[in-house]
């Protein structure tokens, strides 16, 4: 049986398939642009990902925690540097972050089960 985490990733890669498909030019527009600021420049890919999960916690997104949780796992980050991280979320976005916190903590015990045999 998937876990919740399986269960995300398939539907998102399954959604973004049906809305890049509808041709809108601007939808196609913005999934690039989105895709580019997380490429190489004068910050690493790693750290723009780690950037992108405090934003999403503060901005109190499961699915976009998810979806930076993953790809900070896959950069390399160990589980303290993401833990220090989310604590900055913590600091900006105040108490009414914490479920989110809690979610980003189950996420990261998932991904541990996933990278464990």
């Amino acid at each position: 049986m998937a876990n919740r985490l399986e269960e995300f990733q398939a539907y998102r890669e399954k959604m973004n398939r049906k809305i890049l498909r509808c041709g809108h030019l601007g939808i196609k527009r913005f999934f690039n642009l989105d895709s580019a600021a997380y490429r190489e420049a004068a910050l690493s890919s790693k750290i723009k990902e780690l950037l992108g999960l405090v934003a999403s916690t503060v901005l109190r997104c499961n699915d976009c925690i998810d979806y930076h949780l993953i790809q900070c796992v896959k950069a390399g980050w160990k589980d303290e540097e993401i833990y220090d991280a989310l604590n900055v979320a913590l600091i900006i976005g105040g108490s009414i972050v914490i479920p989110h916190l809690r979610h980003a903590f189950e996420t990261l015990e998932l991904l541990g089960r996933e990278k464990s045999p």
